[in-house]
């Protein structure tokens, strides 16, 4: 599968543990580059998708300085949307327990914005998945900021972890996407190029 892009060396643009695993599961050979230190600031002007879409191109323009003709760079950023405000990662363990108490007993929206670049080609994308959380109470939440330490992650959550087991009610939309790339999307985005 994906035979157009054996003219490619495809790298993935991403220190996440979980990014690796799926496109490991996508059955496609890539190598992991990381530039430290990249931008992730956005224009206030944006909202929702426009957000990790916009973040995404600007860890893809990071490298464009380093791209040879041959090499497919994958950048991505997911971003925790709820009630109209972005909850990225958290500072300390009391940013991490003050979100999850704010995403208890709601729907929010997970949305990941993905970015593929050669020397000469550029396409953005971004899926939604609505993740709804039971009521979570303080034991719970300190529990998991305890034992898992969810600072690396937007919304201070990972869905494969503990308290996607126990906190998850449902999800409309990718699993993938919550755990951090819409891989059945790239997969399709891949078969174009």
């Amino acid at each position: 599968m994906l035979d157009n892009l054996n003219k490619y060396k495809i790298i993935l643009a991403s220190n996440s543990p979980r990014r690796r695993e799926l496109m490991t599961g996508l059955g496609v050979k890539y190598t992991v580059k990381t530039l430290p230190d990249v931008d992730e600031s956005y224009p206030e002007t944006l909202s929702a998708g426009e957000i990790p879409v916009y973040i995404a191109k600007g860890k893809a323009d990071a490298y464009m300085h380093l791209i040879k003709p041959d090499q497919l760079i994958i950048t991505a950023d997911t971003i925790v949307w709820l009630e109209g405000e972005v909850l990225g990662k958290p500072t300390d363990e009391e940013d991490a327990r003050a979100m999850l108490r704010r995403l208890s007993g709601k729907t929010h929206e997970v949305i990941t914005g993905v970015c593929l670049t050669t020397q000469t080609f550029q396409k953005s994308f971004y899926s939604v998945s609505d993740v709804t959380f039971a009521t979570l109470d303080e034991e719970e939440i300190d529990y998991y900021v305890t034992h898992y330490r969810p600072f690396d992650k937007a919304g201070a959550y990972g869905v494969q972890e503990w308290i996607g087991f126990v906190g998850v009610e449902q999800i409309s939309g990718s699993y993938f996407n919550v755990m951090g790339l819409p891989i059945q999307k790239l997969y399709r985005e891949l078969k174009q190029i």
